[in-house]
């Protein structure tokens, strides 16, 4: 009664439509599963869906949905994502004492429940700690018909998990490198997009918040290697200085770890594996400290803007 918004009194009427039946439907043909998003939504439309991505990674440097890349300060706890089907919260804290920079520490994903397909799943990882597992120790989506189609696996224990959930066309992979988390999604668009205006702070949406990107204001010049040191490494794995080669700059430099290479590197793979454009695959800044966008041909004479920006902080 309440979920269709009757009255408790009077007369009622019967529910509202589920909405358009899918082709072929009556027809003989089986049914498609309520749990496998792209076939269903392939059925319904006649095309495959749509997808996007996002990804955070190092400082926290964030990929947005639309393109953005950000070098963020936030600290605490804040939403990656936060919509009808699941909800990506990161806790950053400083890489080191009194630093602007920061580096994720934590991750908790909650798969919200839905219907035939999964009971409410929640993973957690930390530093040192990233398990194979749900928090209640399960690997699926539970004893519902559809629960195989969330699952957990990971090839590299202790340093990768993949989390599968075909239910929604979404594929999550988490990273430890360098004593930090990095988080990488491939989601279908119309999951992505379905939420209300009162989930609007969302990270992979909108990019960090103007106040917590860090600014050419910020002055903080020091690093722990010289910034030769910090491009000779980072340039062996990305030969092309886009925004994740000056995001690894930037945190070799701040940091003096070269595993924060690693880190960089390996987003950039998930980029190429997750995006369905690969044209915009290399992002570079159309400006220094503004949002980027795919420009290979302006790389080389905005190149050094960036590496400025980056590590004037």
């Amino acid at each position: 009664m309440i979920q269709h918004n009757c009255s408790r009194q009077g007369p009622t009427a019967p529910p509202p439509p589920r909405g358009p039946a899918l082709p072929g439907a009556g027809s003989g043909l089986p049914a498609p599963d309520p749990c496998d998003y792209e076939g269903r939504f392939s059925r319904l439309h006649g095309r495959p869906p749509g997808f996007l991505h996002c990804a955070s990674f190092g400082d926290p440097h964030v990929r947005s949905f639309h393109h953005h890349f950000h070098t963020c300060r936030v600290q605490g706890a804040w939403p990656l994502l936060d919509n009808d089907f699941l909800f990506v919260q990161a806790t950053s804290s400083p890489m080191a004492l009194g630093a602007n920079a920061t580096a994720t520490r934590k991750l908790t994903i909650i798969f919200k429940n839905m219907q035939e397909c999964i009971d409410q799943k929640v993973y957690q990882a930390e530093v040192d700690n990233l398990p194979v597992a749900f928090e209640d120790g399960s690997i699926n989506g539970g004893d519902r018909p559809g629960g195989s189609s969330l699952s957990i696996q990971t090839a590299n224990p202790g340093n990768h998990v993949e989390i599968q959930a075909a239910y929604i066309g979404t594929t999550i992979i988490i990273r430890q490198t360098a004593g930090q988390l990095s988080f990488s999604i491939k989601v279908a668009e119309d999951v992505a997009m379905a939420f209300s205006a009162e989930q609007d702070l969302q990270l992979c949406v909108g990019g960090c918040p103007p106040s917590q990107r860090l600014s050419r204001s910020e002055r903080n010049r020091r690093g722990a290697i010289t910034i030769d040191t910090a491009r000779r490494l980072c340039k062996e794995g990305l030969p092309v200085e886009d925004a994740y080669f000056h995001s690894c700059v930037f945190d070799v430099l701040i940091s003096g770890d070269p595993n924060f290479t690693v880190a960089a590197q390996a987003a950039l793979e998930d980029a190429r594996a997750f995006l369905p454009d690969l044209e915009k695959l290399h992002l570079f800044p159309s400006d220094a400290g503004v949002p980027l966008s795919s420009a290979t041909l302006l790389a080389p004479l905005l190149s050094g803007l960036f590496v400025l920006w980056l590590c004037i902080q």
